[in-house]
């Protein structure tokens, strides 16, 4: 049997999840998850500006019914692999959140014990298998994965999360390449917020619908609205169903950050009008609008939701102050996955070559 068809049949064996896009607690539940991921990352945005947070920190707002839509699709033994912009994505994946804010604050209870910061969280049993900071780096080593879920003939599917900007890489085009002619079960996900950074998507790429990249290797593809969570999590279950059958799948998500790229760019280049278009498209806000017209949610039950999240995130921030920072003696100690002969463990300022006679 091949190994496709090893993993359509493990797949085939496991339980469903309900579909049901009626489903006013599943509603609530995804608006939770959604709350949850603004509210941490408006906190997230004030502690760095007390300096808690140091580094460089990229937020999810304005992303979270992507991210929620996204994760609620994958099942829990998927891989994932995400960009810097990742804390939305480790709290949908089941992430504590104090332990989520403990990496960001440096300290040693984070999910990367306090030396991997705001973009590199890396949590094992979630499988989620850690935010990259350089563009497009994530690509070939989830590739890899899925490569290697391939040779075992497992049911597992890797989702790879990346920005518009990363599409001009050579990685991405190397990755959809190797992926289309191995039928890796892999997701490539493009969440286009029509910006790298300050230039827009039809200022630098020659074909501004990302999804249709795919057609150069074959693969399938699909654009979505990224402010309707129920939207891309259909979009997602099809593209991890055909990826479980070996089939990869390009997926763009359409969505907007509400800020600039990280927490200090003040986003000059976006007119009022702009401005104001984002925040009346605001999926957050959009959804809980929704939950009160259908009747899901009262006034008061809304405001009791909010008022539970905020204690959450704060609770998170407590466990966060409260943890110590790392040893520095353990710097080195996660620099490769076994030991190597003569790696190099120098700190900062200490110098390379004992002087003779010391």
């Amino acid at each position: 049997m091949s190994p496709a068809a090893n993993r359509t049949s493990a797949r085939s064996r496991r339980k469903p999840r309900s579909e049901s896009a009626n489903d006013h607690s599943e509603l609530v539940a995804h608006y939770r998850e959604m709350l949850l991921i603004r509210r941490f990352e408006e906190r997230s945005a004030r502690s760095y500006t007390e300096a808690a947070i140091g580094g460089y920190c990229h937020l999810n707002l304005g992303e979270e019914a992507t991210v929620v839509g996204l994760m609620s699709a994958l099942a829990p033994d998927d891989y994932l692999f995400t960009n810097y912009r990742e804390h939305g994505y480790a709290l949908a994946r089941g992430i504590d959140a104090g332990r989520v804010m403990a990496e960001l604050y440096g300290r040693r209870d984070g999910v990367s014990k306090g030396w991997g910061g705001s973009m590199h969280l890396f949590d094992v049993q979630s499988r989620l298998l850690g935010g990259y900071g350089i563009v497009g780096g994530q690509l070939p080593l989830a590739t890899g994965a899925a490569l290697a879920i391939a040779y075992r003939g497992s049911h597992e599917v890797v989702m790879c999360h990346m920005g518009d900007g990363t599409t001009n890489t050579g990685a991405f085009h190397e990755s959809l390449n190797l992926a289309a002619l191995w039928c890796l079960p892999i997701v490539y996900v493009v969440v286009n917020n029509q910006l790298g950074m300050g230039t827009t998507v039809a200022k630098s790429s020659a074909e501004p619908e990302l999804y249709k990249r795919a057609a150069a290797y074959r693969l399938q593809s699909a654009r979505v609205d990224g402010n309707d969570v129920l939207a891309v999590r259909e979009a997602a279950t099809r593209a991890i169903t055909a990826a479980r059958e070996g089939r990869p799948f390009l997926l763009e998500t359409m969505s907007s950050r509400l800020r600039g790229h990280s927490v200090v760019d003040p986003a000059a280049y976006r007119t009022k009008d702009e401005i104001a278009a984002l925040r009346a498209s605001d999926p957050v806000l959009a959804l809980g609008d929704k939950l009160l017209q259908i009747g899901a949610l009262t006034d008061a039950g809304r405001q009791e939701l909010d008022e539970s999240v905020l204690a959450q995130v704060q609770a998170a921030v407590d466990f966060a102050e409260a943890s110590p920072a790392p040893d520095v003696g353990t710097l080195f100690n996660y620099n490769y996955a076994t030991p190597v002969p003569n790696d190099l463990e120098r700190l900062p300022a200490q110098p390379l070559f004992t002087a003779a006679g010391a």
